[in-house]
């Protein structure tokens, strides 16, 4: 059996970014006899301006594209870990790329590449928590944010959320893994902008049906 991927719109409305600034130094303070590490601050999705960048958006679209021909049968140059090498440029540059930065096509252009990158667990884990604080501020898909928790949960082999992984079995799609509290995932996938669980594996049925012929 395989996992399916599907490859969602993104959902989010978009909202203005907000601003934020370190603290400064108290005044005054003695400077230290030995001169601390210097530690790079994590990326932000706040570092992404608000301002479109009609570059970065097509080098993310055609990343896509790549990744698309690459699993539809017509081999490329570039490999997964070099999409995702070049997606951790971009975030340690820009942050997440938000709608603001790259639309919404390239927004979700940078979620597939992120949802592909499982050879690197700890940059999934990364872009999970980019997402999400792209997600409060508006600036992202929740539905794509659904998906890459899910994905990341399913390597682990723990239960998902939202059901958005499944294998096609002898009878049909199934989940990769058994969903955590059940009863309330319609309200998850309503909340993330997901069709019901239901009507998605009914689409799966189609697909599942198509991959065995």
């Amino acid at each position: 059996m395989r996992t399916l991927l599907r490859v969602l719109p993104p959902l989010a409305a978009m909202l203005a970014l907000s601003a934020c600034t370190d603290p400064a130094e108290p005044a005054g303070t003695a400077p230290s006899l030995t001169a601390p590490p210097v530690v790079t601050p994590p990326p932000s999705v706040t570092r992404s301006p608000a301002v479109f960048n009609k570059a970065l958006h097509d080098e993310l679209v055609a990343m896509l594209a790549r990744d698309q021909a690459d699993r539809g049968g017509t081999p490329q140059t570039e490999t997964d870990q070099a999409r995702t090498a070049r997606l951790k440029d971009i975030i340690h540059t820009h942050g997440w790329p938000t709608f603001g930065l790259v639309g919404r096509d390239g927004e979700n252009a940078a979620w597939a590449i992120a949802q592909h990158s499982d050879l690197d667990p700890a940059f999934q884990q990364q872009a999970i928590d980019l997402l999400r604080e792209a997600v409060a501020i508006g600036q992202a898909s929740p539905g794509n944010l659904a998906y890459l928790q899910d994905r990341v949960t399913v390597a682990k082999g723990e239960p998902q959320l939202y059901g958005t992984q499944v294998r096609c079995g002898p009878d049909g799609p199934v989940p990769a893994t058994p969903i955590r509290d059940e009863p309330g995932v319609e309200q998850r996938r309503a909340q993330a902008g997901l069709p019901t669980l239901a009507s998605y594996l009914a689409e799966m049925t189609t697909i599942c049906a198509q991959d065995v012929d």
